[in-house]
């Protein structure tokens, strides 16, 4: 989100939001895990990453606040409520260290599915009004163009065309939480466009194509926020949020079968619509849930954002 409308483009729209944090179990958030597979016999990297080495990675579901909120005193969250979604977003830089990432962030939407594809990632401000520091900022993680292949093989392979993106840089729904989660920015990022229409089961099935990933040392992270009507934000979508987020962490902690047909269905949930009036921020959950196959969710985040509940959800 950022504080104003832009001028249309191509990409997903921001607006400026307050926020304020309270994580819920943030300790059980980072969780180490152990365990190796046997190697196979393959030699070549490419090979050896599709032969899957070690436990299999979780997958992420985070909110990523609005604008660029750690990194300069905009007013709209106290020092307490920062410490809070820090705390929450460095805990999951503190699950098992991933080979990759890779990202659906809310503020990238494209007609056929879009990866980036790029050696070195630039940064993409897509945030307006905010201090000129704001638009200095780095995270120069590393692309990974095998990751960005194998990612287009797996969604061809699941009846999704693709295209590939070797300019584009990462939007702040990528690299405003994952420099908090990731400050060394020493693991190779890839990131995946929503597609235009945002459809549920779509995207849900998106998350399913690309669910091999996980057992080949890539955690997903799906970057958006549970709730987003900047009309309710200061109190007035207190009500709305708090129904429409009891509905979401009832629905992840369920059989995936269940999880995965209410999510489809998602605007038929208590206040669906008035919470997110334009569903952009909620289709990089689809993604996640359908990479976390038969994992059950758990609710790794609660919080108040400028008055209304959000929530994290982390599969596996």
């Amino acid at each position: 989100m950022s504080d104003t409308d832009p001028p249309a483009s191509t990409d997903n729209m921001t607006r400026r939001t307050a926020i304020t944090a309270v994580v819920v179990g943030t300790a059980a958030a980072a969780m180490a895990v152990a365990g190796t597979a046997p190697a196979s016999e393959a030699t070549s990297t490419s090979d050896k990453r599709r032969a899957g080495f070690g436990a299999r990675m979780p997958v992420v579901y985070l909110p990523h606040g609005g604008g660029p909120w750690p990194f300069a005193d905009l007013g709209f969250a106290s020092p307490s409520e920062k410490e809070a979604l820090t705390a929450y977003l460095t805990s999951v830089g503190s699950l098992r260290k991933p080979r990759a990432l890779l990202v659906v962030s809310a503020h990238w939407e494209a007609p056929t599915l879009t990866v980036m594809t790029g050696e070195r990632p630039p940064l993409y401000f897509d945030y307006y009004g905010f201090p000129p520091e704001t638009y200095r900022l780095t995270w120069p993680a590393p692309g990974d163009p095998q990751l960005a292949a194998r990612t287009r093989e797996l969604l061809g392979k699941g009846g999704f065309p693709s295209a590939a993106d070797a300019e584009r840089g990462f939007d702040h729904g990528t690299f405003v939480p994952l420099k908090v989660a990731f400050p060394a920015a020493d693991i190779p990022t890839v990131q995946l466009s929503l597609k235009s229409g945002l459809d549920p089961a779509e995207h849900l099935a998106i998350g399913r194509a690309l669910a091999p990933l996980r057992d080949e040392g890539v955690l997903i992270v799906g970057s958006g926020m549970t709730y987003h009507n900047m009309r309710g934000f200061g109190g007035a979508g207190r009500a709305v949020s708090q129904a429409f987020d009891a509905w979401l962490r009832e629905t992840t902690v369920l059989d995936a079968g269940v999880r995965d047909r209410r999510l489809a269905s998602w605007a038929e949930a208590p206040s669906a619509r008035q919470a997110h009036p334009r569903e952009e921020h909620l289709m990089p959950l689809m993604v996640v849930a359908g990479a976390a196959g038969a994992d059950r969710g758990r609710v790794a985040l609660e919080a108040s954002f400028s008055g209304v509940r959000i929530s994290a959800h982390h599969f596996g």
